[in-house]
């Protein structure tokens, strides 16, 4: 038996093998399916099992969904777009990942939250001496937005530091659907 091709699983095993992997960590229903088709004897076990634990309440998307969300917000400090970015690429349908985001975000105080994010991504530096060096202000710009913060929070947080955070704005690309600062 090789690690490169497990053995294929009944749909018994295949059950056991879902619960296994949803015990370990939490998986949208694409992504359960996607690794039980590889392990599965036979395919159609896969959307059987994978009914049978959206029946049992083990598989939901929304609840996966709001959870991810909540802790993406809280333990890593992300914003909004960053949050639905992962969800989609976690494969969680986008009317879905877009509604759990919604309600995660509802009341969020996204420039607390940027400034929070500085303060932990660069503790011990002196910020406004950093940000000095354009190309600094550039990269703590795009670590910003990429952490999936708005552009026109991220510009108005860096402008604490920086009065040349003005020119941030040239970064954004007009086709990349960025909102206005």
């Amino acid at each position: 038996m090789s690690l490169r091709n497990p053995p294929k699983l009944a749909r018994s095993e295949l059950k056991t093998y879902a619960l296994k992997l949803l015990g370990g960590k939490a998986l949208s229903v694409a992504q359960l399916k996607e690794r039980l088709r590889r392990r599965a004897a036979h395919v159609a076990d896969v959307e059987t099992v994978a009914a049978d634990l959206r029946e049992y309440g083990f598989l939901n998307d929304r609840r996966f969904a709001e959870g991810f969300a909540a802790s993406r917000r809280d333990t890593r400090g992300f914003g909004r777009q960053r949050v639905l970015s992962d969800l989609v690429k976690n494969k969680v349908a986008s009317g879905v990942a877009r509604k759990a985001v919604d309600e995660a975000f509802a009341g969020v105080d996204e420039p607390a939250m940027i400034a929070d994010f500085l303060a932990r991504k660069f503790r011990g530096q002196d910020l406004p001496a950093l940000l000095k060096n354009p190309n600094k202000l550039a990269s703590v710009y795009r670590r910003l937005r990429g952490a999936g913060f708005s552009t026109g929070n991220s510009i108005r947080a860096l402008k604490k530091y920086s009065s040349e955070a003005d020119q941030l704005e040239s970064m954004e690309d007009p086709d990349s659907g960025a909102e206005p600062a």
